[in-house]
């Protein structure tokens, strides 16, 4: 049985990039990744917004402000290396009433502490750059970009098979071993041995650190982000991302108008509890997965400390007439017509037994392991720097 210096679980961007980085670092090692699905990013990777995010919401000097500035960068350059199609077309932030103009007036300070480059705009201002949205303020953020993010995990797939590792699809895990000298990965009644284990493993990753042994606390909460699509005639309607001012009481950022790479518009995301981690069509259940999540006590302490904003996004959920509303808020030309049928997505939410939603980076490690048990947004966004802070962590820094 050949012994393999690293093992990846997962063909999302974080697997993909980890096990780019390690073979950068490491172009000798034996290095297997292993997806279960038919093909790479068929989850949270394909299913986002395609968002290269400039870092605006983050606390100045945090993880995660250095992480999405310097992974909007690298994205960047990593899609002109590669060919790859991205448009830096600048997001707006809007603000429609008072309380969302003082809001918008820490986001621009939040900004300037970040770095991050940001023009706060008049409602005379927004309207000339963007007719068809209304406010009485906004701030505008040039750097944000839009990108297919399956084409950036093809690429980092095609360098992988180069540098001479191995990926290998359909093959879900179903038991893991760590020894003192190994690590043994059983996938469909084969074994695999290595070294080193990666898993990254997104929906799946707190039932992945279970199968290993580990004793974890969290629990995955599946939130599905319901989007619909305007119609292609609609498709001029914004020059720019359009984003709400973000009300810091609530865990998500919003429903926005997104405009993707295709020259398509997205109208979205809501959160509401996904029934199925990886069901993406409306009223998708799986058992288990229900199971998972309604005898986990952290999720009803969640509901407890948000009740507001859960019935708000059920509702909305339910009834299309309150999406549409909150789109309205600063796209009034938008009808019910224009909300036309698009695909979910789910969020991999890592929530405490407390109640708490994990915001940051979770890890777990053993001698022989580590498990990204939570990748928050801008995971994507920021997934080459979180390549290489995976492969600090394994080797100390260390390039060969």
């Amino acid at each position: 049985m050949m012994l393999y210096d690293f093992i990846i679980i997962g063909g999302g961007i974080v697997g993909l990039s980890t096990a780019r980085e390690i073979l950068r670092r490491q172009p000798d090692a034996g290095l297997l990744l292993l997806e279960k699905e038919g093909g790479l990013a068929r989850h949270q990777t394909g299913h986002n917004s395609g968002v290269i995010h400039a870092g605006i919401y983050y606390a100045p000097g945090s993880f995660k402000a250095e992480l999405c500035r310097k992974g909007a960068q690298a994205t960047k350059d990593f899609c002109r290396a590669h060919n790859i199609a991205f448009e830096t077309c600048g997001k707006l932030l809007v603000a429609t009433d008072a309380e969302e103009l003082a809001r918008m007036d820490a986001l621009y300070q939040r900004a300037a502490a970040n770095n991050v480059e940001v023009e706060r705009l008049d409602g005379a201002e927004l309207k000339r750059r963007e007719p068809n949205i209304t406010g009485i303020g906004a701030l505008f953020v040039p750097s944000t970009g839009i990108v297919d993010y399956k084409q950036v995990c093809a690429a980092l797939a095609r360098e992988i098979e180069a540098a001479g590792g191995t990926i290998l699809l359909g093959a879900q895990v179903d038991a893991i071993r760590e020894g003192a000298e190994d690590v043994e990965v059983r996938s469909g009644g084969i074994t695999h041995r290595a070294k080193t284990l990666v898993a990254c493993a997104g929906l799946q990753s707190d039932r992945i650190a279970r199968l290993a042994g580990l004793k974890i606390s969290h629990r995955i909460v599946p939130f599905r982000g319901e989007y619909y699509r305007l119609p292609p005639s609609r498709n001029a309607i914004v020059k720019h991302l359009i984003y709400p001012v973000p009300d810091p009481t609530l865990p998500f950022l919003g429903i926005h108008l997104t405009r993707m790479i295709d020259g398509s518009v997205t109208v979205g995301p809501n959160a509401v509890l996904g029934m199925a981690r990886e069901g993406y069509p409306k009223l998708s259940v799986n058992a288990a997965d229900l199971a998972d999540t309604l005898t986990f006590p952290g999720f009803w302490r969640t509901l407890a400390n948000n009740p507001r904003a859960a019935i708000k996004e059920l509702k909305n959920s339910l009834m299309p007439a309150g999406y549409l509303e909150q789109c309205r808020k600063y796209c009034p030309d938008l009808t019910m017509a224009d909300l036309q049928p698009y695909e979910a997505g789910i969020r991999a939410q890592a929530v405490l037994a407390d109640g708490t939603l994990v915001h940051d980076f979770l890890f777990e490690q053993t001698p022989r392991s580590l498990h990204v048990c939570n990748a928050p947004s801008p995971a994507a966004t920021a997934a080459l720097p979180i390549g290489e802070m995976i492969a600090d962590k394994l080797m100390g820094g260390r390039a060969a």
